[in-house]
């Protein structure tokens, strides 16, 4: 059996230089005095490998940290926030990946950190309220609502003979409802509910029924279509259909790149959305009806964007971070639009 190629052995040698190379320039970030920001989320992973990537190519140095490990300290005056590798000084600006579910008591906490930060004069991305705008699909779909744009009929109620009064009421007309986790993502917990007897228990809500009216495709097919958005400008599209009528890429679904020139529509809906919602980024999930209406079904306040990478020739993490460096950490650059 032939051993490995000299090209084989130039590959890898190559590869471990250019990880020497970015080791060096990362410590020389950390070390040199030059701006620090820190990346919320308890897992990396890929997402946080792009956008380290992206922020040590605007000579930034990046830390990880969860929101677990960060707390408030006020024995006396001072910065009363405490983060991780940030004894010494505030970081530059805070860029969430991620905040931990947890007991009631525990999410206010993390959110009352990112207020805190902002209060205290540091960026973050997206902040508190805009998150809780978003992880919370109640206040998402009034929002959306009040704001009088295109997004389903919506119910949430405490109570199951509410849920199952509507469930009827919409069973007899004809539709559907979809039962969602208030704070829900990525596909898990939903079920339609095509009769009362669908209902979970209020024990398995937490005793609260979110209800939106399911909404057929107009092809016959699953399908929805997530666009993305930064600084209310919708910068990249996919369709993805749906291994079944759930049509999230973690639940199986495939991805098929869009072009939102061809569909101008698309992505006015998906940037009125951020707008109303006053997001620094979002990824907003569309369907179109029965009769080829588009409308907002959710926004994601902290998306993941692997999917859309895949289908897509814009650097998703880059353009986040250019945004995010440019408009808050006072350092505009040019930027390549190849």
């Amino acid at each position: 059996m032939p051993g490995p190629s000299m090209s084989h052995y130039s590959i890898c040698r190559s590869a471990i230089e250019q990880a020497k190379t970015y080791g060096e320039r990362l410590k020389n970030l950390e070390t040199g005095g030059s701006q620090r920001v820190i990346i919320l989320t308890d897992d990396p992973g890929w997402h946080g490998a792009q956008l380290r990537d992206a922020f040590v190519a605007r000579d930034i140095a990046p830390r990880f940290a969860s929101l677990r490990e960060c707390s408030f300290d006020m024995d006396g005056p001072g910065r009363c926030v405490r983060l991780p590798g940030f004894e010494d000084r505030l970081p530059a600006g805070v860029f969430v990946r991620g905040v931990p579910g947890g007991t009631l008591e525990q999410v206010v906490l993390r959110l009352d950190l990112l207020h805190a930060l902002k209060l205290m004069g540091v960026p973050v991305y997206n902040d508190g309220r805009a998150i809780e705008r978003t992880v919370d699909k109640a206040m998402t779909s009034f929002v959306l609502s009040h704001a009088g744009l295109a997004t389903p009929p919506t119910w949430v109620v405490e109570s199951k003979a509410a849920a199952a009064r509507l469930a009827r009421a919409e069973g007899a007309a004809g539709r559907e409802l979809v039962f969602k986790p208030l704070f829900g993502s990525q596909g898990l917990g939903l079920k339609r509910i095509r009769s009362v007897a669908d209902l979970p228990a209020a024990a398995q809500c937490d005793g609260v029924y979110y209800l939106q009216r399911y909404v057929a495709s107009a092809a016959d097919a699953w399908q929805d279509w997530r666009v993305f958005v930064i600084n209310n400008r919708a910068v990249a599209a996919m369709k993805r259909h749906g291994a079944s009528w759930i049509t999230n890429v973690s639940q199986g679904a495939t991805c098929v790149p869009v072009d939102l020139g061809a569909d101008e529509d698309m992505g006015a809906l998906a940037q009125k959305a951020c707008r109303a919602l006053q997001m620094d980024y979002a990824g907003v999930d569309l369907m179109r009806d029965c009769d080829g209406r588009l409308q907002v079904i959710e926004v994601n306040g902290i998306p993941a964007w692997k999917g859309l990478q895949s289908v897509t020739r814009e650097n998703i993490a880059r353009l986040l971070v250019n945004d995010f460096v440019d408009r808050y950490l006072g350092r505009p650059a040019l930027h390549s639009v190849a």
